[in-house]
């Protein structure tokens, strides 16, 4: 979550990845102001790079819902689609082999 740097009169002027004396707020990137402040200041590579972000984030979370699911048989992994399930078993084994090296898999995700 971004540190907010904000001028005298409240407005957001700047984002910024650590805290720092004039920028001690954090908001979540979703929040309506952040997205207002980016969507006047940054170009459309930018926004797009944000949002392939936020993308990894929500697979991981669909990821961990379906194992949830799963688990608690509300639904067979068999029932999805085998493209799906392929992807999934991809993903999951990805995930061994950088756990396998000591490598903290939501730091890269």
């Amino acid at each position: 979550m971004p540190y907010i740097e904000r001028s005298a009169d409240g407005k957001i002027i700047g984002l910024r990845t650590v805290l720092g004396p004039n920028s001690t707020e954090e908001k979540s990137l979703n929040d309506e102001e952040i997205l207002e402040f980016l969507k006047d200041n940054l170009d459309n590579k930018f926004l797009k790079s944000l949002l392939a972000h936020s993308d990894a984030g929500l697979i991981r979370l669909l990821e961990d819902l379906i194992d949830l699911l799963t688990k608690k048989n509300i639904i067979l992994f068999t029932e999805l689609p085998e493209k799906a399930q392929a992807k999934i078993i991809e993903r999951e084994q990805i995930r061994e082999k950088i756990s396998s090296h000591n490598i903290i898999v939501d730091d890269i995700l």
